[in-house]
């Protein structure tokens, strides 16, 4: 692989993991407060958001922290692809529907709300990072499976 690529390949892996290490983190702060922004979208059943809530930032957590320790890239970043289309679709769904709520990605209750069209611009960025990512792993070692 060239210094181009190598130089993308671990600046996309750098950015997803900082991005959903600290998506987690901010999360798992705050279970309770994420539970309320996904019940915000209206879509699962009421128990199920905090279900949701209790695992999602600790799986966002993982998948950045395997990206950023350049171990089991491939798997993590289709778990992070998988969730962030499904994502994709709930911001879809939203706005849509008319709704005006915080896309709760970084900061639940926060004074500073992101809208949902917001969200889905800064997520097919992510999405075009992960693609890269996965496609630049390939290149950078088209012999192993992770």
């Amino acid at each position: 692989m060239t210094l181009l690529g190598k130089t993308a390949y671990h600046g996309s892996r750098f950015i997803l993991a900082a991005v959903f290490i600290y998506a987690g983190v901010v999360k798992a702060n705050d279970i309770i407060a994420f539970a309320g922004q996904i019940a915000n979208y209206q879509i699962l059943p009421y128990t199920w958001n905090y279900l949701v809530a209790s695992i999602l930032p600790y799986l966002e957590m993982l998948c950045g922290i395997l990206l950023l320790l350049n171990m089991r890239v491939r798997p993590a970043v289709l778990v992070l692809f998988v969730l962030n289309i499904i994502f994709m679709a709930v911001l879809l769904s939203a706005i849509i529907r008319g709704f005006d709520i915080d896309c709760g990605c970084f900061k639940p209750g926060s004074a500073n709300p992101t809208s949902p069209i917001a969200a889905l611009w800064r997520d097919v960025g992510l999405l075009l990072l992960m693609i890269m990512t996965w496609i630049l792993r390939y290149v950078q070692q088209p012999a192993e499976t992770g």
